[in-house]
């Protein structure tokens, strides 16, 4: 029973030394943004689907040919 742990000690001076990727964080207004296209998106997928849908069904209901009216 002599396993040993994986344990990496860091001390403070380097953690602290590590360099920062440069990456900025998001502002605020870059995530609304971004949220909003997403949802943006979502619409207009719902509408085209629901759209291809309908002519669908209503091709489906009064058929691809039609014959005129004999009177």
């Amino acid at each position: 029973m002599t396993e040993k742990s994986k344990i990496k000690v860091v001390k403070r001076s380097e953690a602290k030394a590590k360099p920062s990727k440069g990456k900025r964080p998001k502002t605020s207004r870059a995530v609304a943004r971004e949220m909003v296209s997403t949802v943006t998106e979502w619409v207009t997928e719902l509408k085209d689907r629901k759209s291809v849908e309908t002519k669908a069904a209503l091709e489906l209901l009064f058929g691809g040919t039609q014959r005129p009216r004999e009177s």
